[in-house]
């Protein structure tokens, strides 16, 4: 299982701690180091049955001084997987990938109803 996170960001460390208090196994990829490749936010898209949207970190500087808000409705899903592997912090956090299980952000609910309590 993969934790893909950020450091600095309290729903990552929120999440990473849910995880611990759980011992529950995984590795740690810091998605400003280490960002998703093209071919991998495909993949997690595809798995996930979630709109690409949710993939986005809406909340960040980057996302709003690009003004993609107004962009993303015009761009087709390769251009927005292209962005997305341009810069971690583009992407919400925290990703994990169980298997084919891909949750993305932390809604404690969903991480429940995948892990149990």
């Amino acid at each position: 299982m993969i934790f893909v996170g950020y450091p600095k960001c309290s729903t990552s460390r929120k999440a990473e701690k849910w995880l611990q208090e759980r011992n529950i196994s995984y590795e740690f990829r810091h998605i400003a180091e280490n960002n998703p490749s093209y071919e991998e936010l495909k993949k997690w898209h595809e798995s996930s049955g979630l709109d690409l949207k949710r993939f986005y970190n809406t909340s960040g500087r980057l996302y709003k001084s690009m003004n993609l808000k107004d962009q993303i409705p015009s761009m087709s899903l390769e251009e927005q997987y292209q962005l997305l592997s341009t810069d971690g912090l583009l992407v919400k956090r925290p990703i994990l990938i169980d298997g084919n299980t891909v949750l993305v952000g932390f809604k404690e609910q969903e991480w429940i109803s995948h892990f149990g309590e």
